[in-house]
């Protein structure tokens, strides 16, 4: 046998192994500094952190024969005593520098726009992530992500490369960068130190400057089908803090809902609309013929359906206390009395997908309304607003160069009316949209 070495040389390693199966066979006894995989041999060389490691690494697998995805795989001390830089350009990319614990990722066929949270949800499963700085280069959108230990970034490498956050696009392409150390100076959707939150926020450019607001840029593509590949629900957790609401699993199919118990003199389409919106895209509405205060909501998703259910369900909607639960029927047949919103430019999650999962609530007293007229008055707004109930307090102000507007009402049932009525409604020239404000008070 030879000499014993902090190197273990593998052998057998089929294409269809990868870095972090290698991982899950060595790592039990120790940590792993550098993993090189000699993909043309189907070789790999691990070096490990102490020799102790790799010296209890082999004794256990000359009793027990390792194998890995049905292949046996054949482990014995390398002639080297140390891998070097020059080694590790035979790894999983040959322009990359040896492993670090900072990977810089580029993400193609980018349909849907990406942030902090949604890199941290990816990549945290696989270590403590310590901080992401984002940046739009010639090559696309990349990210620095640096964690804790080198292990992890490895392990995160392994497992991720060539992956989609989504079907059919987002795909990662992970180096390993040459950075010792990220600089981050404030934390927003752009950057984020996790191990320093007290960090400011700065002031941020508006999204749309990186063109994600115009909804032809998706169709009707939306992150419903979409959220797979990675887990379910890596945008919407992250949106929700990193866990789902109660009872939200993210993994439900059915998009089809009933709703019933509506006020059938006052209720239609475009109302059910403007109110199951704020939960995910609308694909089709049909008020029963047979059964008036009863409706058909189509969603884009499982996910926002069950998203729908956990925060409408026993809502007051013009006077009658809402029953939502999951309809029988998968979907809506289009018909003539089912209104087709799918290519509904009034959807919600057409763009800023990430910020609109934020901002979904249950009902509450405060609306905020977007899309005014710069020349609004605040006495407009009441004037638009004030036959849905009594107006409590309200405040016009500006957010990143547009006028806005909170309108506090006596109850929830006041503003879920005059979001229903109102949403979408035509004032001074403007189409002005309406959503529930999580603020306590203006």
């Amino acid at each position: 046998m030879a000499e014993p070495s902090r190197v273990i040389h593998i052998r057998n390693v089929g294409h269809e192994i990868s870095e972090t199966d290698l991982l899950q066979v060595v790592q039990p006894f120790g940590a792993v500094a550098k993993l090189v995989m000699l993909r043309t041999k189907n070789q790999a060389l691990v070096q490990m952190e102490d020799l102790s490691a790799s010296i209890s690494a082999i004794q256990y697998y000359t009793t027990i024969q390792p194998s890995v995805r049905g292949r046996n795989v054949y482990l014995q001390y390398s002639s080297h005593q140390e891998l070097t830089t020059d080694q590790s350009s035979h790894g999983r990319n040959p322009d990359q520098d040896e492993p670090n614990r900072i990977l810089l990722v580029t993400v193609h066929h980018m349909l849907y726009p990406m942030t902090v949270e949604v890199l941290h949800q990816v990549f945290s499963p696989y270590g403590f992530v310590e901080k992401i700085v984002t940046f739009q280069k010639t090559a696309g959108f990349q990210a620095l992500i640096q964690f804790q230990s080198r292990q992890s970034a490895i392990q995160a490498a392994g497992a991720l490369h060539g992956r989609n956050i989504y079907d059919g696009c987002c795909q990662l392409d992970i180096q390993y960068s040459n950075l010792s150390e990220l600089q981050v100076h404030y934390n927003n959707d752009r950057s984020r130190d996790f191990t320093n939150p007290s960090l400011p926020t700065e002031q941020r450019p508006r999204s749309s400057q990186l063109g994600y607001n115009d909804p032809s840029l998706f169709g009707f593509q939306q992150p419903g089908a979409a959220y797979g590949q990675m887990g379910q629900a890596a945008v919407i957790a992250a949106a929700f803090g990193g866990t789902l609401p109660p009872g939200v699993t993210g993994t439900n199919d059915r998009c089809t809902l009933i709703v019933s118990n509506l006020n059938s003199d006052k209720i239609d389409a475009d109302k059910l609309f403007n109110l199951f919106s704020i939960y995910g895209n609308i694909v089709r509405i049909k008020v029963l013929r047979n059964k008036p205060d009863h409706a058909l909501v189509q969603m884009a998703d499982g996910l926002q359906a069950e998203l729908a259910i956990h925060y409408l369900k026993g809502a007051m909607l013009l006077g009658q206390k809402l029953e939502v639960n999951f309809s029988k029927y998968p979907s809506i047949t289009p018909a003539p009395d089912a209104h087709d919103y799918s290519t509904s430019n009034l959807n919600r999650f057409n763009s800023n997908v990430a910020k609109n999962y934020r901002h979904c609530c249950a009902p509450t007293k405060i609306i905020h309304i977007s899309a005014l007229s710069p020349e609004i008055s605040e006495d407009a707004i009441l004037e638009h607003l004030g036959e849905h109930g009594t107006i409590v307090k309200s405040k016009l102000f500006e957010a990143s160069g547009k006028t806005q507007a909170l309108v506090q009402f006596e109850s929830e049932e006041e503003a879920t009316e005059a979001l229903v009525c109102k949403h979408a409604s035509k004032l001074e020239g403007s189409t002005i949209r309406i959503s529930f404000s999580q603020m306590q008070n203006i």
